[in-house]
Order: C-alpha cells, then structure tokens, then sequence
C-alpha cells in the first residue's frame, strides 16, 4: 500500500481553506474512487486526471486508487485541484518525490494532453495559502504574474503536468504550448480616459457627481434622454483616488474570482461596473447552485455600480440592493455553506422620468398617461429612495448649447484633486473609526461623537412634515459635511446643512449657492 498527499485550497466567499489531498494505492481492481464532498466538475477529474497522466507518459495506477479531499465535511467544487490530485497520485506511485510535495499548493486544470490551464480565484487561493504557512505555489504558468502579487511566496509556473513532474524531479524542463487565458481584462478606467471636460454645460451634475466623489454618497440622477446622464456618470471614476494596498488586494481577489484576468497586476483604481437593465438577481448580487460567484455589486466593490434605465432594471434585482448599500458586504446562502463577499459600492443610478421621457421637461410634450408615469417612478421602490444621498434632476441645453460647447470646462484632473483634498479631511477626522469618508460613517457616530452643524430648523420642519426619515436626517448630515470639507472648513454650517438637504431632495440650485 503507498500513500502520498498534496495541497490545494478550497474557496469560501473570498475566504480560503487549505485542502489536504490524499491518494491510497490499495489492493483492489483498478478502479478510481475520489471523496470527499466533491461537485461535478471536480468528480470528473478523475477521467482529466487520468488522461493527462498517460498522455505525459507515465502511468495511472492499475489497481484500487483512493482520493479523498479532507476536510470531508466541507464542500469542494471547481477544477483547480486537478493538479494535486495528479501530483499526490504520482507521489503515491513513486514517480515525483513525496518531499517535494511538503509546503506546497498547486492549483490548475488539467487538459487531457496534459497541459494546465487557468483557472478562477487564484489571487484568493493564494493568499489564503501564505497565511497557512505554506511556502511555494504552483500555478498556471499564464497566472504567475497574479500569484507573484502575495509577497513572501516562491511562484512555479507550469504550462503542462511534464513541467511539473520535471521541476519536482530536478529534470530539464520541457517546452509547454501556450493555453490561451480565459476571462475578460477588468475595466480599468487607466485605459478609458473619460473626461469630465467632455460634459458640456450640466453645471449642477458636475457639482452633485464632485460632492458624491468626496464623501462617496449615493447618486440619483433624472432627465430625458440624450442630457448626459450616462456620460456623466462614466467619469465618475476618474474623479476617485487611487486604491489602497489593502484595498487593491481586496478588489483584485474579487475580480480574480469572478474569472477576470489580471495579467496586469493588481487593480489600483476603483472599479466601474454597469450591468445591462436585463441582468438577473444572480448576476447582480452573485450566485451559483454550490458554491456562489461574485456579481456586479461585488466586482463594482471600492468603486461604481451604475445602473442605468433603473426602473427598467426588475423591482426584484433593485429591492436586492438594500442589504448590501447598509453593511458593505453580500451574504449567499446555500444548502450547504455561506459565501460572504465585499460590496462597499457606490450606487449611482439613471432614469427618465417616465417611458416616454419627457415628463417634467420644459418645452417638451409628454405622450404618457398619469398612471403610466406613476407607476414608472414607483419601480424604484421607496426604500431604495430613501437610501439615496444626493438626487439630481438633468435639464436640456436649449440656445446656449453652442456657446457652452465652446467654454473651457474643468478637467477630471483639476476636481480630482479637490476630491483628493477632501478625503484628506476626512481621514484626519476619522482616523481610528475604521472610516475613510463621510457616506461610510454610522448613524449615532455622526449624532454623538461629531459636532451638530448649525442650521437643523430646516432638517426638523422636513422631518415634522414627513418629508425626511430618520435614515434621510444621516443622509443630509453625511452630505452637509463633504460640503464643508469641499470647502475646507472644519465643521458644516447653515449653509451646508440647507445645501445638503436641498440635494437630497433633488432641488435645483445655484451653482454660486453651493460653493
């Protein structure tokens, strides 16, 4: 009887389990029995498993072959353990070195010929094998870039099982035919300069979007179509921050996760995400039926989630939004286990005001029936609203659309900067709370630990008149001091306080008014 084991991880969420692979060698008709809570992707490789091995021209074991992926209890799914597997079978039958297995995880699919292909999460999987201890990887030779991202561990690239059985052996390694990487490259904004100059006129769109940058609040904006709805809200991410280390990390796992590709290494500008009104729940919020994918919410994590045409978007999907815009996280449960996933977004959504689009717009003819814009606007329902900071409603350039196009305009650069200054503040103000910027921080922190502005009579009257929750109060407080970190003042005042309140309410102002 001959008994090796190798190492893979298992992915829960983002957070990651090592795996001991086990293969037996028994006495027995040749037969293949893998356990282990395996799903049906990684119960088939034992048929991949087998047939790259005696493709590389080595031999599967002809008698009884025992696999078991322990811990027993918890679920295993995906193809990435083919490697340990093969390399713990290998072991076993005393092809490769059973030392050579110590302190290492391989991770990988196995093609029939033997080659190793990419997979997802391997970021994830990685990080979680430095903080088991573990000392070396094996990944796919494509993916050693993204692997080489966790300091501290010595990456091997493979690009076929004969490179891995001659590296563990000490052989000359062999040349291996490229696999072609799967996923799609993140949207990364430093490839897309989208900027705010480009908007001609909006003046107050431009305003709401640098205030909902600063303090990183929610937006809603409104108008007919064609008025730069979508092209305002595009340049959103140009106006951020770059990315912590921390932050780039975390963001990255996400995306290397959901299968993208990040040959390029880690992803340090805030993500942009903008799911189609026909999406579904599962591909907004994530899902799977064992174990459950990231969706837009968590690959648009420390960045954008625009949904554009919001009401067309289902009620459903919308409604779904609710739990992630409080907490910052998305929990998916399954039969079986929970996979918990960031999702401090910043939502940004857009609408016409009704089907037609033209309700409420000076000089246009709306065709739509009251009831018809009615229901049109109850498609978002009120507690979505309710979560929404800052409210901006887009009117039509009419004769000065020639003459605005001609101003100069101020570039993303310039407002960017503000911004920047900004979150300085912030983070001065807020340092030890766990906090960065204004839209982050809670309720009764906001109430009891910073100082009240001047100026709540008109807060109280919204609130005496049921205009304003309870929630709405923190929303206008939140907005009032980015106003005056805009500003650079050390705490908001009256003026900021009505400002705020005026732009949750989606009112129009006078530019000259808010700053």
């Amino acid at each position: 009887m001959m008994q090796a084991c190798a190492w893979s991880v298992a992915l829960v969420g983002l957070d990651g389990r090592i795996v001991e692979v086990e293969a037996d060698i028994g006495a027995g008709l040749p037969r293949t029995v893998l356990v282990g809570l395996a799903d049906t992707a990684l119960s088939e490789a034992r048929d991949r498993c087998k047939a790259a091995v005696g493709n590389t021209g080595h031999s599967w074991p002809a008698s009884l072959l025992t696999i078991n992926l322990s811990p027993a209890t918890l679920p295993k799914t995906g193809s990435h353990y083919d490697l340990a597997i093969v390399a713990a079978v290998l072991a076993a039958a005393e092809v490769i070195p059973r030392a050579e297995l110590a302190g290492t995880v391989l991770l990988g699919e196995l093609g029939l010929d033997g080659r190793v292909r990419p997979v997802r999460g391997i970021l994830p999987a990685v990080l979680a094998a430095a903080q088991a201890g573990f000392t070396r990887v094996v990944v796919p030779v494509r993916q050693a870039g993204e692997a080489a991202l966790v300091e501290g561990l010595d990456v091997l690239g493979v690009g076929s099982l004969a490179q891995l059985v001659a590296l563990l052996r000490g052989d000359p390694v062999p040349e291996a035919e490229p696999v072609e990487v799967l996923g799609e490259a993140p949207s990364d904004h430093r490839t897309r300069p989208l900027d705010l100059a480009d908007v001609v006129g909006q003046v107050e769109a431009k305003w709401a979007v640098e205030v909902a940058a600063a303090g990183r609040h929610h937006l809603m904006f409104s108008g007919p179509p064609g008025v730069g709805k979508t092209m305002v809200a595009e340049r959103i991410p140009g106006l951020l921050p770059d990315l912590t280390l921390t932050e780039a990390l975390e963001v990255s796992a996400v995306h290397s996760l959901a299968g993208f590709n990040l040959a390029d290494g880690l992803i340090t500008r805030p993500p942009y995400s903008d799911p189609h009104h026909s999406a579904s729940v599962a591909s907004i919020v994530g899902g799977g039926t064992r174990m459950a994918k990231p969706g837009a919410i968590s690959c648009a994590h420390r960045g954008i989630l625009f949904l554009d045409e919001a009401p067309e978007f289902p009620t459903r999907v919308i409604d779904a939004l609710r739990t992630p815009l409080e907490s910052g996280t998305v929990t998916l449960g399954r039969s079986e286990v929970q996979a918990r996933y960031p999702a401090r977004f910043q939502l940004v959504m857009a609408s016409n005001p009704c089907p037609c689009g033209q309700a409420a717009t000076p000089g246009a003819h709306c065709s739509c029936p009251p009831q018809a814009v009615r229901r049109y606007a109850e498609r978002i329902s009120g507690p979505i609203k309710d979560r929404i900071d800052i409210s901006c409603v887009f009117l039509p350039l009419r004769k000065a659309y020639l003459a605005a196009a001609l101003q100069r305009t101020e570039s993303s650069a310039v407002v960017g900067e503000r911004v920047r200054e900004a979150r300085d503040r912030q983070e001065r103000r807020l340092a030890g709370t766990g906090w960065r910027t204004n839209g982050e921080v809670s309720g009764p922190y906001l109430r009891r630990q910073l100082p009240l502005p001047d100026g709540l009579q008109v807060v109280e009257n919204a609130v005496n008149r049921g205009r304003l929750s309870p929630r709405g109060v923190d929303k206008v407080l939140r907005v009032a001091w980015t106003l005056a970190d805009l500003a650079g003042r050390d705490a908001p005042g009256t003026d900021e306080v009505a400002v705020a309140l005026a732009m949750r309410r989606g009112e129009q102002l006078d530019r000259t008014e808010a700053g």
